[in-house]
């Protein structure tokens, strides 16, 4: 019996690209909640040692369980910053600025790791303080992680990616090929192809354009360059 496609099926292309962005981002998740971790572990076994001295030094110990108290906080903020990928769940948004901010500290050890250079440019840096907030920031994180990978999975001797604002609510991501350069001495080769996805997983223009559609939102692909609108169309 042949089975045709539900009318779902782009839902679940949708949701497909979705957790394979999510996927390559939960490595600087990870580290994000790892840290704090570590941080606490030490401070407890820090405790534990001056507990057993003979004389305790009061300041000493408030210090201590200061930086542990601000450890966990960093910890449940980290904890808290999974409901952000959850597209079900309001938020108040984000600015440009943050959005970009966000998605390139999430994939930049990943990509530099591989000797991409991620560039921002300077007038995305974040401060402004009459910047407008852009609603449904989920939906911006998925879009900008997905012009990334995109650029990224087809892009040959990719050696850098480069994002600069495109208009007043917009973005531009383009890639530079060749002239690629280890970013440290380190004598150890960078990992060649370490982040690129297997192709049946790769984020291909397919992918890419069915993302934008499915989230309501405008991308357009000219070349090594991505056009990406933060604001859905009227």
């Amino acid at each position: 019996m042949k089975v045709k496609a539900s009318p779902g099926a782009r839902s679940w292309i949708v949701a497909g690209v979705r957790h394979e962005l999510l996927t390559r981002a939960l490595p600087a998740l990870r580290h994000d909640m790892v840290a704090p971790l570590s941080v606490v572990r030490m401070g407890l076994m820090l405790l534990k040692h001056r507990s057993a001295a003979e004389k305790v030094d009061e300041a000493a110990w408030e210090r201590q369980i200061a930086s542990i108290s601000e450890q966990i906080d960093a910890l449940a903020d980290g904890v808290r910053s999974l409901r952000d990928w959850e597209l079900a769940v309001s938020d108040d948004g984000t600015t440009r600025s943050a959005l970009v901010a966000r998605c390139a500290s999430l994939m930049r050890a990943a990509f530099e790791l591989n000797g991409i250079r991620l560039q921002v440019d300077e007038a995305l840096s974040p401060g402004a303080a009459d910047e407008a907030r852009l609603p449904e920031g989920a939906s911006l994180r998925y879009l900008v992680l997905g012009a990334l990978g995109y650029l990224h999975d087809s892009t040959e001797d990719l050696s850098a990616l480069h994002i600069a604002a495109d208009g007043p609510e917009g973005l531009r991501f383009t890639a530079t090929r060749g002239g690629k350069e280890p970013l440290s001495n380190d004598p150890v080769p960078p990992m060649a192809g370490a982040l690129r996805a297997p192709r049946k997983l790769a984020i291909d223009a397919i992918a890419l354009q069915a993302l934008a559609d499915g989230l309501g939102y405008t991308v357009v692909i000219e070349g090594d360059t991505v056009h990406l609108s933060l604001r859905q169309p009227a």
